[in-house]
């Protein structure tokens, strides 16, 4: 992106360039001799209003600084980073280049996630079906992963990374409260020790109402997204986030913070006009997703009828690439 430096071929001179965000915590920061030596940029490059960023360089601000547009994995990100609790210390360039800013969430393979073809689940199913055939791939899963076998218990999925933010700290606040309710936990993934302790824990303690598999595999993940009634995903940020996207697309209706891409893709139930396709709540706070998570069981089991409607809406969405390749081009 180097301002047309020293481009070996003429062919490029003049192109116009897009740099394209996923997370702004990954920036590729070492100190300036280092990615003097790699890239073998004069000093020139090196101040700050170019790859220089508090006394470092910084691989993604110099992106930043020289492509012809920045865009990022969803449009309340694309705000957000402007702001210093999102920007990780770029918010002041990303306020200066506001307007070449934009945000497109991604997509996910509408072959890989489909409900109709999955290999990998129990039992297939669609929209015109799911009411009949999506509660077997719950009781395949009870099945094998230990839990009490009952097709009308609520189960909620957790197929993540485990760190900060993804929003566990709320989660290890809760879970002993959640765990009183009438709701079974199925966790999928690996990261931070005291997050895969904190669900072995749970695991242990409420062996018919918690699965802790601490490992990863793409097939258990399907499962998760087939089986479960609702998928937890309270972070703290999420610049698209992927999770929700499949849940969607497997009527598995998500439970989320609004922030970033989960904002951008979920809309909270409303239950007055009879629209949403999953819930959500504001504040990064314990007790507010404790209290959405217990008004989304409360739906279950009081107003199966409209979670029913709901899960219609979910999966009619269309959040396959085709969608966001449109939008590429259009920008």
């Amino acid at each position: 992106y180097l301002d047309n430096f020293r481009y070996n071929n003429e062919f490029f001179r003049g192109i116009k360039t897009v740099i394209t965000m996923h997370n702004l915590k990954f920036q590729g920061i070492w100190d300036k001799k280092t990615v003097m030596d790699i890239t073998g940029l004069p000093a020139y490059y090196f101040s700050p209003d170019k790859l220089e960023a508090y006394d470092n360089a910084n691989y993604l601000k110099g992106g930043i600084v020289y492509a012809d547009r920045v865009t990022t994995v969803s449009s309340s990100y694309a705000e957000e980073i402007k702001t210093p609790f999102y920007g990780e210390k770029l918010e002041g360039l990303m306020q200066a280049r506001a307007n070449c800013l934009s945000g497109i969430v991604n997509g996910i393979d509408y072959d890989d996630f489909n409900p109709e073809t999955d290999t990998n689940i129990a039992r297939t199913y669609s929209i015109e079906n799911f009411r009949k055939e999506k509660v077997k791939n719950k009781m395949a899963l009870q099945e094998e992963l230990g839990l009490e076998r009952d097709p009308h218990r609520m189960m909620i999925g957790i197929v993540s990374r485990l760190t900060d933010q993804k929003g566990f700290d709320l989660i290890s606040y809760m879970m002993d409260e959640m765990c009183q309710d009438a709701v079974q936990f199925v966790i999928l993934g690996t990261g931070e020790e005291r997050y895969e302790n904190m669900f072995r824990h749970f695991a242990w303690k409420y062996d018919k109402k918690v699965s802790a598999n601490i490992y990863y595999s793409d097939a258990m993940s399907h499962k998760i997204y087939a089986s479960c009634d609702a998928f937890l995903m309270p972070s703290l940020f999420e610049p698209c986030g992927l999770s929700q996207l499949m849940s969607l697309r497997y009527g598995t209706l998500p439970i989320v913070r609004e922030t970033g891409g989960l904002k951008d893709t979920v809309e909270p139930y409303n239950e007055y006009e009879g629209t949403g396709t999953g819930f959500s709540f504001t504040n990064y706070n314990a007790h507010e997703m404790m209290g959405t998570v217990r008004y989304a069981e409360r739906i279950y089991y009081d107003k199966k009828r409209e979670w029913n409607k709901m899960i219609d809406r979910a999966m009619a969405q269309d959040f396959s690439w085709a969608n966001s390749a449109k939008q590429y081009e259009e920008m």
